[in-house]
């Protein structure tokens, strides 16, 4: 592992420390994927007695909750989470997001917006003044890949199919570069409108209301800025 690598991980890590101080004892908690998710559920496996369990968006998240001696619940058996916790791909000023790379964007935005918070963690790699320079993930149904790539092409983007691996869902994934994110919400809804697509990986309609930034220090915004600094 290089340098910035060790750098980068132990500012994930210091993102999850933040977010687990808002972890409240009794309430069920949704969780989202990724590698900063991955560390803030090995933090949370010491608070595992006290909390009823949690929501998560991924198998893979699953196996780590399981290993942490966490409950896992579908979100169809239990009240939605007051707080859910997920990282980002990128995230504007305005938090608004690109979400996908690990291939779980579909469930994430489910368990987002079925929560009544949503608390962002990132490394300062993740800040971006416009969305935009990480390709946007489309989850598909596997018979509308080559209907829905065409309709991607017409709206100004690169599509590629992400080799042959599915969602957890047992859909495909398309990566598309080159889009316009002038303005994010229409994007996504545009984007959802193709028929064949299930879900794409702008978090704009549903996007962080806390974001917690881990850099030479750690930072805990609750409202949008201007600009980042």
């Amino acid at each position: 592992m290089s340098a910035t690598d060790d750098k980068k991980l132990l500012q994930k890590r210091a993102a999850a420390a933040t977010a687990l101080t808002l972890v409240r004892p009794g309430e069920i908690i949704g969780i989202g994927s990724g590698s900063t998710v991955a560390e803030f559920i090995r933090l949370l496996a010491p608070l595992a007695p006290q909390i009823p369990g949690v929501v998560v968006a991924s198998s893979a998240s699953e196996k780590l909750a399981l290993a942490a001696s966490l409950r896992v619940f579908s979100l169809n058996d239990v009240a939605p989470p007051v707080l859910y916790f997920d990282g980002a791909d990128e995230i504007d000023p305005r938090f608004c997001m690109i979400k996908g790379g690990g291939a779980a964007l579909t469930r994430e935005k489910v368990i987002a917006s079925a929560s009544g918070r949503f608390i962002c963690m990132v490394d300062e790699s993740k800040l971006v003044a416009e969305l935009g320079a990480f390709a946007l993930p489309v989850e598909v149904i596997p018979m509308a890949m080559r209907f829905v790539m065409s309709k991607l092409k017409l709206l100004g983007g690169t599509p590629r199919l992400r080799g042959d691996s599915l969602t957890d869902n047992g859909n495909l994934l398309i990566d598309v570069s080159g889009l316009n994110y002038s303005n994010p919400e229409a994007l996504e809804r545009e984007v959802n409108s193709i028929p064949g697509v299930v879900c794409n990986g702008v978090f704009a309609l549903r996007r962080a209301d806390e974001l917690i930034i881990a850099g030479d220090t750690v930072r805990h915004l609750r409202a949008p800025v201007s600009q980042w600094k």
